[in-house]
């Protein structure tokens, strides 16, 4: 039996639209457009380093691994997020799930995961004396429909930010 493309989200391999969407909500482009100063994933503005920006393995290889921090000491598993702001204004990691969804799909269990993850992170993260701050960037022609309420207050029960489209800068103690 031949396998039929995946046009609507998540599964084993990002799907186009997924990408895209994970594309058009970069925050490096964001920062940069905001006039920060972006160089070599390091963020400026008016020449003082306010912080880093990583995503997926970049993090554990340019930030926890030069912290002194290999994840298999303290996690099980390497937990892979798509954008991480680490401000070291606040030292709090900004940890950004991105979510694209067209039709109905394992998405909305993954979306009531987030309390274990920061527990992860909390373990990577503590020890050099960084906070975690969890949040969810989600693409509003999906997430926005009744049948999400119950995530959302759960996740501002958990203080636990969602955002559609477009992540404010604010949310990043920018």
């Amino acid at each position: 039996m031949s396998r039929k493309a995946n046009t609507h989200g998540g599964g084993a391999k990002t799907n186009e639209n997924g990408l895209l969407f994970e594309q058009s909500t970069s925050l490096v482009d964001s920062l940069i457009n905001a006039g920060f100063t972006v160089k070599n994933d390091e963020i400026f503005s008016d020449g003082k380093l306010l912080g880093y920006t990583y995503n997926k393995f970049k993090f554990y290889k340019h930030f926890l691994s030069k912290k002194g921090i290999n994840y298999k000491d303290y996690n099980s598993k390497r937990w892979l997020p798509d954008d991480v702001f680490i401000n070291e204004i606040n030292k709090t990691v900004y940890i950004i799930e991105k979510k694209f969804q067209k039709s109905s799909g394992s998405v909305d269990e993954k979306l009531a995961t987030f309390l274990f993850k920061i527990y992860e992170y909390e373990k990577l993260l503590t020890p050099i004396g960084y906070k975690i701050q969890y949040i969810y960037l989600l693409s509003s022609n999906w997430f926005k429909q009744k049948k999400y309420d119950d995530y959302f207050t759960y996740m501002e029960l958990h203080n636990c930010p969602y955002y559609f489209d477009e992540l404010p800068l604010s949310a990043i103690g920018l």
